[in-house]
């Protein structure tokens, strides 16, 4: 199977090493691309496990996971990634056939040697 992140590989090759908890992201590219993974993938609790505790009350598990299953991802595109930002554009459809493109700047923060998704500005 191709891995849902547009990386061209395979998705064994690619995220899901991650999601197994076989490996950690080394950069916040890859860390944001095993995320988009996992949305396509329903993978609620590596979504959670991979966003920064401080952040982590904010976010409803039950939410995310009706939102990635009500919505199929279609697409991503990474427009610049550097430091600890990531600049990507995710193409999606939703339950309704409506298609939305998400554009969005990711701001990650490295804890030892896991990094982790903190928060994103979407009015780029």
């Amino acid at each position: 199977m191709e891995c849902p992140c547009c990386s061209g590989k395979e998705y064994k090759d690619c995220c899901e090493p991650y999601h197994k908890d076989e490996l950690l992201p080394k950069t916040p590219e890859v860390l944001m691309r095993s995320r988009y993974s996992a949305f396509s993938l329903h993978l609620v609790d590596y979504l959670v496990e991979t966003t920064h505790p401080s952040k982590r009350p904010y976010h409803s598990k039950s939410e995310i996971d009706q939102w990635s299953k009500q919505n199929t991802l279609l697409k991503l595109i990474v427009v610049k990634a550097w430091d600890n930002y990531v600049h990507f554009k995710a193409y999606y459809q939703d339950h309704l056939g409506d298609f939305y493109e998400h554009e969005e700047l990711s701001a990650f923060q490295k804890e030892g040697s896991k990094w982790y998704y903190v928060d994103g500005k979407f009015d780029l």
